[in-house]
């Protein structure tokens, strides 16, 4: 058990048997009446946020999360196969459960897979990734200084904003937490 005042970004908790993620949390101590503790916290199995009050010093079940190292091989029929890079064994996972996660996932990646006791709940991947852009509209000569962006879809499908000299066949990095272009990769 874990004190709502130990709360930190990024802990793990046991609520009525969701594993949630503490996303971000607030102490509050209002001039009158008792302290407590104001919390998004982010569904890992849904992907959902909400938003919930504690009181302060109230004792809450911590979630222990297991991470291991798979590597995403191939999909099929709606199914997402992994393998893991200790045992070797193969793993299937839904689209529900990898959520986001699809828009950055490419053949041979490294990721690490979530599970709580004997359910897999999700994966995570790395807060960055190289993926390369596949259709936009042509880049111009002298247009790296104007500032201006425009659509582009990468190898995976998703859109993203990229500067106009990008062109197709550039490897862009990609930030995963907010699905925006951060760099040309040379």
């Amino acid at each position: 058990m874990i004190s709502t005042n130990d709360f930190r970004t990024g802990m793990t908790i046991e609520i009525e048997g969701e594993v949630l993620y503490v996303v971000d949390f607030q102490h509050v101590k209002p001039g009158k009446g008792a302290a407590f503790v104001r919390t998004k916290l982010k569904n890992v199995r849904t992907g959902a946020v909400t938003e919930r009050t504690f009181n302060a010093g109230e004792k809450i079940p911590r979630a222990h999360l297991e991470r291991r190292e798979v590597q995403y091989l191939y999909s099929a029929d709606d199914q997402y196969h992994f393998m893991d890079m200790e045992t070797y064994h193969q793993l299937a996972l839904n689209r529900e459960q990898l959520g986001d996660a699809l828009n950055y996932l490419i053949d041979n990646m490294n990721i690490w897979i979530l599970q709580h006791g004997d359910r897999h709940i999700g994966i995570e991947i790395p807060n960055s990734v190289e993926l390369e852009v596949v259709e936009t509209d042509p880049g111009l000569k002298g247009d790296t200084a104007t500032g201006g962006t425009k659509p582009a879809r990468v190898e995976t499908g998703l859109q993203v904003r990229v500067p106009l000299f990008i062109n197709v066949g550039d490897r862009v990095r990609v930030d995963t937490r907010t699905g925006t272009y951060m760099e040309r990769v040379t």
